[in-house]
């Protein structure tokens, strides 16, 4: 690439602080391709497209410090807010990366949640097992990067109370989350803690219907839509950042509502 004139080296540094702004908002709405291209990068900064690599460890490297600025403003002890039961949003809407006519059917009489990573009592369990466990409900409102929200009422097991009765290292960084549809994701140890993320059993009373991440989904009214995995068959503490089915494409990964 040709040596950069300090009027170039400025342009950088505004499209930098673009770049930034974006990253900040891009946890509702659809960040990557659709707000900032290789392309346009190019043309804003003056690089060429063989600087790809570079303009692609920018953005990463930005995405990252979008997340522990998201990270540094959670408070582990604020609530999303609550609502009536008459507030319920009635169908609630499916979501997913596929159609319905592709919702993946678990056999409940089968299903095993696995355990893995850094857990102390990795025992696998099983639906009747998890109902026995004490039980609470919420009514929250599901907020979607597409630019839509839901209100529903999601009944289940407290997160954080499981994770301590399994033994789980909650001082360790992530949790991370495999799917029966191949999804996958991960959150931040403190969201995992939050006293209303839940591993969701029910859905408006009722066992947890396919289209809402039967057997079991994770309820995280805090964050957005997309780290709120369903079908979840595999749950693991981890200290090696896990990435996820969206992240991995370009969203940002704290995904804070």
């Amino acid at each position: 690439m040709s040596k950069r004139s300090p009027n170039d080296l400025i342009d950088t540094k505004y499209l930098i602080k673009q770049v930034e702004k974006e990253l900040e908002s891009s946890s509702r709405r659809l960040f990557g391709k659709q707000i900032l291209s290789l392309g346009s990068l190019s043309l804003l900064s003056g690089c060429a497209l063989t600087d790809g690599d570079s303009a692609e460890k920018m953005l990463v490297s930005v995405s990252r410090w979008n997340d522990r600025v998201q990270a540094f403003l959670f408070d582990p002890n604020k609530l999303a807010p609550t609502y009536p039961e008459s507030m319920i949003t009635k169908p609630f809407p499916f979501n997913a990366y596929y159609g319905e006519d592709e919702i993946r059917d678990v056999d409940g009489t089968r299903y095993k949640l696995e355990l893995g990573g850094l857990i102390r009592e990795r025992k696998p369990w099983t639906l009747s097992q998890l109902a026995m466990l004490p039980q609470t409900s919420q009514v929250t409102r599901h907020i979607c990067v597409e630019g839509w929200s839901a209100i529903g009422k999601w009944g289940g097991v407290r997160f954080s109370d499981f994770l301590k009765m399994v033994g789980a290292d909650t001082t360790a960084k992530y949790v991370g989350f495999k799917c029966a549809d191949d999804y996958y994701t991960s959150i931040d140890m403190p969201t995992a803690l939050h006293q209303q993320t839940l591993l969701t059993l029910t859905f408006a009373d009722r066992i947890l219907p396919r289209e809402y991440g039967f057997p079991m989904k994770l309820r995280i009214p805090t964050k957005l839509g997309f780290k709120n995995p369903k079908h979840i068959t595999e749950i693991y503490v981890t200290n090696d950042y896990p990435g996820g089915y969206w992240e991995d494409q370009g969203y940002n990964w704290f995904g804070g509502a």
